[in-house]
């Protein structure tokens, strides 16, 4: 039997590389260092809008694939949280004076615009195992930097706790989710899921990440 936890160290310490990268990215040390102005902040809140859009309906679909699945809850959980952060973007554009029909003529970057893309096709087709697992590996890297920007958002442009709402909701996740992840990753485990499809989902997630940020630091330093 494989042990999920144990399969998830390995998949942490294969992927540390990546994951080093996007906790040092360059585009959070511009924007601490003031070399990304607030104009260019309506970038990051464009993509983040098609993102949250796509990823909610994703998040939806696998509440309905697996509805009557263990899983359920864990899911449902997840799309909880895509929900309030659906709002707090909102609150967050509006800061940087853009509306929602400023947001709706957003054309995305495809860079930028990987990652829920592949987030969709998990929704389709992998286990709900393959999932958590990608969650799991992917929240983490994410939640630091959201939790980097969150403090240079308030310290240099003067956002309020509000504002920047959207920044902490991923920086400090449920206690319970790494537990709960493990859980549906060790009974896909236990069902037949393949562990090599388990790392795949994690490794090209992770990718699909630093794919993100590596496109719209150059899009605004070049």
């Amino acid at each position: 039997m494989v042990d999920a936890k144990a399969l998830l160290n390995e998949i942490g310490k294969e992927l540390q590389p990546v994951t080093e990268q996007l906790l040092r990215h360059p585009y959070v040390e511009a924007l601490a260092e003031g070399k990304i102005g607030r104009e260019n902040l309506r970038l990051f809140a464009g993509e983040q809008y098609g993102i949250i859009a796509s990823d909610l309906k994703s998040v939806a679909h696998l509440v309905n694939r697996f509805g009557s699945a263990p899983s359920r809850d864990f899911f449902l959980g997840i799309l909880q949280g895509e929900r309030a952060a659906w709002d707090a973007l909102l609150m967050f554009a509006h800061a940087l004076g853009l509306s929602e029909a400023q947001l709706r003529e957003h054309e995305p970057l495809p860079g930028a615009h990987a990652y829920t893309c592949y987030m969709a096709w998990l929704a389709l087709y992998a286990s709900d195992a393959e999932i958590a697992a990608a969650y799991l590996i992917n929240f983490p890297a994410w939640g630091q930097n959201c939790g980097r920007l969150s403090r240079i958002l308030k310290e240099r442009f003067g956002l309020s706790e509000k504002e920047v709402a959207f920044f902490d909701l991923f920086a400090f996740p449920p206690v319970t989710f790494e537990t709960n992840a493990l859980i549906v990753i060790q009974r896909g485990l236990d069902c037949g899921t393949e562990p090599r499809l388990v790392r795949r989902a994690a490794r090209l997630l992770q990718a699909y990440e630093l794919m993100y940020w590596d496109t719209i630091y150059n899009q605004v330093i070049g």
